[in-house]
């Protein structure tokens, strides 16, 4: 099923592969995307494992390849295929199949930043290190891009830092706009009451696909992805104004995309700004370190 609202986007409900194809070839800016893992989630199929990830993205990547323009950029934000006995890391299996499946093209694709997105919460591990952080790989489509970092500039920790040498000491340092934010993204993960919460198990925040929109895509682009789950993506993409092409299989999850993009277009939608983390205040009871856990770090303490 295709729907088409009102010159904002288009959403189609059912295999990505089968959209794909009727698109045209370099018609599409930025494909922002995060695909299945392939690790028995709700939605996906319990009999899926990582050689049937590498199976759809080998099925996929001609596709995304001939719509994407020459310029266009690629952001596929991945994390860990984790099993009982170990852990994958599925950006070393797209960075290895995108390269070798491109570099005998005239424009390759070509690996710009690894970004690492971390957050503060999540699954607890016991028998190795608690997982926090996810990957995305920013490729573009040939030698020549544009890069909006103006429009992504974060404020620095100490605006006031000037020149102590040289031909500008004593001058500002810093760019008045702000700072580059690095390749390492500090924002929170959609869990339990985080205000963009929807019924999907492994949402991402709108903060990650608008801070890549906004320093990617290029005025009046068009932005697509073929995985968009409940349409964060997409209300990234109404929210600064681009075109967006979205896909879902799942018809819970296209219902939900499809309210929050009309959300997102009224101005209704509810989400959390790209700012700094707060930091909790040491008054509030919940950021006071409990009595309990001050002895049992002390009786650990004594221990060794």
């Amino acid at each position: 099923m295709a729907l088409e609202l009102n010159n904002v986007c288009e959403l189609f409900n059912g295999d990505c592969i089968e959209r794909l194809k009727t698109l045209e070839s370099e018609s599409v800016d930025l494909i922002i995307t995060s695909p299945p893992y392939c690790m028995k989630k709700a939605y996906e199929n319990p009999k899926d494992d990582i050689r049937t990830f590498k199976m759809h993205h080998e099925v996929i990547f001609d596709e995304i390849y001939r719509i994407l323009k020459v310029g266009g950029s690629i952001c596929w934000q991945i994390g860990y295929h984790v099993t009982d006995s170990s852990i994958i890391p599925l950006d070393y299996i797209i960075y290895d199949l995108f390269t070798s499946k491109s570099n005998q093209q005239s424009n390759p694709l070509i690996l710009r930043n690894r970004i690492i997105w971390t957050f503060g919460h999540g699954l607890n591990s016991t028998m190795r290190f608690s997982g926090r952080h996810e990957t995305i790989l920013w490729f573009t489509k040939g030698n020549k891009y544009s890069f909006n970092l103006d429009e992504v500039r974060v404020p620095q920790k100490y605006p006031g830092k000037r020149h102590y040498k040289g031909e500008n000491k004593g001058q500002l340092s810093g760019n008045p706009l702000g700072k580059n934010p690095s390749d390492v993204w500090e924002i929170p993960n959609v869990k339990a009451n985080h205000i963009e919460k929807t019924i999907h198990p492994c949402q991402f925040p709108v903060a990650i696909p608008q801070r890549l929109i906004k320093a990617l895509a290029p005025e009046n682009g068009v932005v697509l992805d073929p995985f968009m789950g409940v349409g964060t993506t997409g209300v990234a993409a109404v929210l600064e104004r681009k075109y967006f092409i979205g896909c879902e299989i799942q018809k819970e999850y296209f219902a939900v995309a499809e309210k929050r993009i009309k959300e997102a277009k009224e101005g209704i939608i509810k989400f959390r700004q790209d700012k700094p983390s707060m930091v909790p205040d040491k008054n509030m009871a919940v950021a006071k370190l409990p009595e309990e856990f001050a002895l049992a770090r002390r009786k650990k303490y004594e221990e060794s």
